[in-house]
């Protein structure tokens, strides 16, 4: 049996965050109604891009949940059949306008220059793409996880992280509940 599927190659083993570690200004505003219309116009930008590739391509994160109060940057999932090749992605989303950030076994992170918008590259069937819409579907529906999550980005915002990274990090433990509870209810 004969395919047309190319030889798989090894991942990068080393996080690469181009540009380095970055400070800035993180806030917590209010949901803002536009953020659906400014996924809309990535996800054709990112599909119109990606017109010879297979992908997936969905709105994750705080600005995707209607009601939720979230940093003002649209996060999306962008799940493509092979990580590793990035010959198939990587250069039409420099062409189309953005500039890469991170490269990290299994994950790419490509980013507007105006760092408001961040486009996370998954292979297809990858966990972190599983537990991205499982939260975001979950904190669509339940009141009281979605006021827990916005409630903890309020405090945490509150401590003073001018570290993207560390804020995400700082978050894990209420995201894990939130995604425990989610499983338990599906």
């Amino acid at each position: 049996m004969s395919t047309d599927r190319k030889p798989r190659r090894p991942d990068v083993t080393d996080i690469d965050l181009v540009g380095g570690n970055e400070k800035r200004h993180l806030e917590v505003v209010a949901y803002d109604e536009r953020w659906p219309a400014v996924f809309g116009e990535h996800r054709d930008r990112i599909l119109e891009a990606l017109h010879a590739a297979e992908v997936d391509v969905e709105h994750i994160g705080s600005t995707s949940v209607p009601g939720l109060a979230a940093k003002p940057i649209i996060d999306i999932v962008v799940a493509v059949d092979d990580i590793t090749a990035e010959e198939d992605y990587l250069e039409q989303f420099l062409a189309a306008g953005y500039v890469l950030r991170v490269r990290e076994p299994g994950h790419r992170l490509v980013r507007t220059p105006d760092r408001d918008v961040h486009v996370h590259i998954y292979e297809k069937g990858a966990e972190a793409v599983e537990k991205y819409l499982r939260l975001r579907d979950h904190l669509r529906t339940d009141a009281d996880d979605r006021e827990l999550y916005a409630s903890t980005k309020r405090a945490l915002i509150g401590q003073g992280f001018d570290d993207m990274n560390a804020y995400s990090d700082a978050k894990t433990d209420v995201i894990a509940g939130i995604l425990e509870r989610a499983v338990k209810a599906d």
